[in-house]
């Protein structure tokens, strides 16, 4: 008994230099809707249900509303070759600068945006979720060239995520 108490103890101070909470999450400072509206290739993800039959060529077009609202429709190519779309709303968190947004595609359900990382002439976009379950690295072009990419990479390292879990998304 007094065996397995000691190894038990042994096992949490080890632990315990392991696990560690992450600093809560930061956005980018603001967010220019006008120039964020347009289409975004997705060049990778966090692995999400709501994207299982994507297999490619997956965008997301936002286009800003005279409300403040954002526009939201996502496309995405299954493994049957089709096109699978859901079109959405986004609203912007009141105090965020735009960076913050709740997204829905189905009423009364609504999902964080967050803009995590964004390249001065908005070539790329990082976006994520404040308990770090979902990222996309998101780029006007369907291919992002590595230098760009090493940077949303680390913007989202910055922010936290672990990037083990990855998925990088084919683009035509």
């Amino acid at each position: 008994m007094r065996r397995t108490a000691t190894f038990l103890l042994a096992m949490a101070a080890s632990m315990s230099g392991i696990v560690h909470a992450a600093p809560p999450m930061q956005t980018v400072p603001s967010v220019d809707l006008k120039r964020y509206a347009g289409m975004w290739y997705e060049i990778a993800n966090f692995p999400m249900f709501f994207q299982r039959d994507c297999v490619g060529d997956t965008t997301a077009e936002y286009t800003a509303h005279a409300d403040g609202t954002v526009g939201v429709n996502n496309r995405c190519r299954t493994k049957d070759g089709t096109i699978d779309s859901a079109s959405g709303t986004a609203t912007v968190v009141e105090g965020s600068n735009n960076a913050k947004l709740e997204v829905s595609f189905a009423k009364p359900f609504k999902g964080d945006y967050w803009v995590i990382g964004l390249d001065p002439e908005y070539r790329w976009s990082v976006v994520g979720t404040p308990d770090r379950k979902y990222l996309w690295i998101l780029s006007r072009s369907p291919q992002l060239p590595k230098e760009e990419l090493d940077r949303a990479l680390a913007a989202a390292t910055a922010q936290g995520y672990q990037l083990d879990e990855l998925r990088y998304t084919p683009q035509k």
